[in-house]
């Protein structure tokens, strides 16, 4: 007959060293998506503080744009299935395409509007992922309604980019991106803590970390662009 204390003992010490690993898992994509954030901020203002630069991306934001697109839509494949080294350089190649394609945004900001949208965008991010990685609540059924909210929201900035080209309308998206991406952070972060497997090798755990900070650098550079859209819009100073 087993004994109930040793089983016991067992399940402490192997829930123990889970639930270390996985702190060590969330560590390493936070610290990969600061990183991250750091590159494309690096990126942004070195070629805001050149007029020659910024006009060269200016002059190629569509195709920048698309590369990106692209980068976005093989990430998965590209960090997930291949070498680490090409994991990397996807994903820094990412960072780096953000910072091209805001840097003309970041050049009209006033600073003060950065630092703030920067501010806050950190705030909001650190708390609703926070409530993601602790909650017990199960966020899966959410994935289709921010699946279907971020499309609609596509759809509606595109038709008044070239259709109604209204400032309020333009606000009100504003609003609504930021509300959709924030419920995104809390549900991104919970699917990236669920994807930790601690029977998983040291090479598919590093993968899956690049990943999930691939993914939540995506929410939280989203949210910084609408953001500081918001307080471009307003004119706040």
């Amino acid at each position: 007959m087993s004994d109930p204390q040793y089983q016991s003992n067992v399940w402490q010490g192997t829930a123990a060293r889970v639930d270390a690993g996985l702190r060590a898992y969330m560590l390493r994509v936070y610290n990969l998506m600061a990183l991250a954030v750091g590159v494309t901020g690096l990126a942004a203002y070195y070629v805001a503080s050149s007029p020659t630069m910024l006009n060269a991306v200016w002059n190629a934001k569509w195709i920048l744009f698309i590369a990106l697109l692209g980068l976005g839509w093989f990430a998965p494949k590209l960090i997930l299935t291949k070498s680490s080294s090409a994991a990397h350089l996807t994903f820094w190649s990412y960072a780096t395409l953000w910072g091209l394609l805001i840097a003309p945004m970041i050049a009209v900001s006033l600073q003060a509007n950065v630092a703030r949208a920067f501010f806050i965008t950190s705030s909001v991010f650190a708390a609703l992922s926070f409530y993601g990685y602790t909650t017990k609540r199960d966020l899966a059924p959410l994935g289709k309604f921010l699946f279907m909210a971020s499309i609609g929201l596509l759809i509606a900035v595109l038709v008044n980019v070239f259709l109604l080209k209204s400032g309020t309308f333009d606000l009100l998206l504003s609003f609504g991106v930021v509300l959709v991406f924030s419920i995104m952070t809390a549900y991104e972060t919970q699917k990236v803590k669920d994807s930790y497997d601690p029977s998983d090798s040291s090479s598919a755990t590093k993968s899956k970390a690049i990943f999930g900070a691939f993914i939540l650098y995506g929410s939280f550079i989203t949210l910084f662009i609408w953001i500081l859209h918001i307080f471009n819009i307003l004119g706040s100073d």
